[in-house]
């Protein structure tokens, strides 16, 4: 089979790692791909927002199935189109990519059908939205842009001046674009925070291994939002209690509420989810994996990949297994020196053998392969992942991973799955 993959992160090369372990599969192509992934498959120089160039390069290609990975081409309708010319990719269409293409769209329908939530109210003017939120004069709020924001389109505004300042940078200054022509104000949720990537055909739904992942820039969860800084998967607060809730109160009345709609989902829908003191609440939806939640999701999965994304095409994964291995993963991303701000390209990295480490693998997000040499192209760079029998080893394994890799201003966490280690110890305490 020829496969191709849109996308070129740390998301991508972990579904190529896994795709590759199916001996049925003769060639993947990834577009664009990056430098890690161009040991793994054939990279094609096309961005994931030129859907035409997309579509052209399948049916050149004779194209057996697609995967398309990223958020943008899905709601643009990559998958549409593919369909088209009769090439089935996993992934939404464009229709149920709404989803996470419009948080208003998501808000609105969760309230619809009873789905639980974070209490809101949305808006298409900064004037009324400020003055919603000097009445309500309850803080800390939620600030978020309604359409799509490189995963960045999320403000938690600690007080008025705060909350004041980031409903005028995303409605009158644009930071995120048409992005913030409408914005949703949001109630402040407390508790831990679960990632679940489910697997569903629009008719049967198959959740994955939970994950937790860690947002903030620096140690303790502090400093600016990011895209991800690190992963562990399965999340000790994601109990068999907990997961058999969500399934009543929040995953089947997800996909039922989309086929009602007439938006019937089929491919990986990702539930962020916060476990708060009244019970379990959905903070966002997303239409595809998640990044870094995929790095250590996917090395957990026992099952083929490539028949489970077939059987969600095709209307049959009723009949699929879907199984993963027991044990724990890790992620500990490194980034370039000053993400998630500004920072430099194109600096020179050392310590890895064909992009990759002993004891881990290593999945690239922001590189690029210039004459055998490795070089950052990007404000994430890697993904290091150990897989070990416990969280602990796990952890220990990808560190010691990190160690082995250099690059000038490199930095990442040192405490992933620190907060998951500690309840761990407190429940079995």
């Amino acid at each position: 089979m020829n496969i191709m993959v849109v996308g070129g992160g740390g998301r991508e090369h972990a579904i190529i790692k896994k795709l590759k372990e199916n001996k049925d599969i003769k060639n993947i192509y990834a577009l664009p791909g990056n430098g890690g992934i161009s040991f793994d498959a054939t990279c094609v120089d096309i961005k994931t927002s030129e859907i035409e160039k997309i579509v052209d390069f399948a049916v050149a290609n004779n194209i057996d199935y697609a995967v398309v990975a990223p958020d943008d081409p899905l709601v643009l309708g990559c998958v549409d189109r593919l369909a088209e010319k009769g090439i089935p990719a996993f992934g939404p269409d464009a229709k149920a990519a709404i989803i996470e293409g419009s948080k208003v769209f998501s808000k609105n329908l969760m309230q619809k059908y009873n789905i639980p939530t974070a209490g809101y109210a949305v808006f298409d003017n900064a004037e009324n939205a400020i003055a919603y939120v000097k009445q309500e004069n309850t803080y800390p709020v939620v600030v978020k842009a309604d359409g799509l924001a490189l995963g960045k389109g999320v403000i938690i505004a600690e007080n008025e001046i705060d909350t004041v300042d980031a409903i005028n940078s995303i409605m009158q200054d644009k930071i995120f674009g048409a992005s913030g022509n409408n914005i949703v104000i949001e109630e402040f949720l407390t508790g831990p925070e679960v990632s679940v990537l489910c697997f569903t055909d629009g008719k049967t739904l198959k959740p994955m291994v939970s994950s937790m992942d860690h947002k903030r820039a620096l140690d303790g969860d502090n400093g600016l939002n990011t895209g991800g800084m690190g992963t562990i998967s399965p999340n000790p607060y994601y109990t068999k209690s907990i997961a058999d809730e969500c399934m009543q109160t929040v995953f089947i009345p997800t996909i039922k509420a989309m086929e009602t709609e007439g938006r019937l989902f089929k491919g990986c829908l990702y539930f962020g989810l916060m476990l708060t003191p009244n019970g379990v609440k959905v903070i966002e939806y997303n239409c595809r994996f998640g990044d870094p939640e995929t790095q250590v999701v996917l090395p957990l999965l026992k099952s083929d990949l490539l028949s489970i994304m077939q059987s969600c095409t095709d209307g049959t994964l009723d009949k699929t297994d879907v199984e993963f291995h027991d044990g724990a993963t890790a992620c500990v991303v490194m980034a370039s020196g000053g993400y998630p701000q500004k920072y430099p390209t194109g600096i020179e990295m050392f310590g890895m053998v064909q992009g990759n480490v002993e004891n881990a693998t290593v999945y690239h997000a922001g590189t690029k392969l210039e004459n055998g040499k490795l070089f950052t192209a990007g404000g994430r760079v890697l993904g290091v992942t150990a897989q070990a029998d416990t969280l602990q080893n796990a952890v220990a394994k990808a560190y010691k991973a990190v160690a082995k890799i250099t690059f000038e201003g490199a930095h990442c966490r040192t405490d992933i799955g620190g907060k998951a280690l500690s309840a761990k110890v407190e429940r079995n305490g």
